[in-house]
């Protein structure tokens, strides 16, 4: 007796269904959603790293300003671009900002960019390392240096992963 597409089709999803479902209350992760993620706390003033359930690492950070503020929602960190040069954005702000290349101690990207929404948002390697903890950016999640370079290389081990900023 052949069965049709349509019954074997209902047939799979009676019988696997209730497997992932178990194992996801078992709590394994699903293949498309990696281990690591990442939390941003505007208020806080913090980036949180994620392995499954547990904190690894926190990092202060400034985020963006009243005038200027970090998006909030669910994104996904993309390309990493290390040691980048800064072209300002068409942007009224940077009117008079000129570019800067790669090492210039003038560069406000310093390091790495890591991308998460493109293409304005950043985490970044920051100039001004003074401005960590408070709202001092044009939108971007700002580190230190060296904290900056240790997130992106965490992130190039799993690849792109999940960032959820709450206000």
């Amino acid at each position: 007796m052949r069965m049709s597409n349509r019954r074997l089709l209902i047939v799979l999803v009676l019988i696997v269904m209730p497997v992932f479902a178990a194992l996801a209350t078992r709590g394994y992760v699903a293949a498309d959603d990696p281990p690591m993620h990442i939390k941003v706390d505007l208020s806080a003033r913090t980036l949180k790293v994620y392995e499954g359930d547990e904190v690894v690492k926190t990092y202060n950070v400034a985020v963006g300003t009243k005038k200027h503020p970090t998006p909030t929602g669910t994104f996904r960190t993309g390309r990493i671009e290390w040691n980048p040069a800064w072209n300002p954005p068409n942007s009224a702000w940077a009117a008079k900002e000129r570019p800067r290349k790669p090492g210039d101690p003038k560069n406000p990207m310093q390091g790495v960019k890591i991308y998460f929404r493109e293409p304005a948002y950043f985490i970044h390697g920051t100039n001004a390392p003074g401005s960590i903890g408070s709202a001092a950016s044009h939108g971007c999640i700002r580190m230190r240096v060296g904290e900056a370079k240790s997130l992106a290389r965490r992130i190039q081990k799993h690849g792109s992963v999940r960032m959820v900023i709450v206000p």
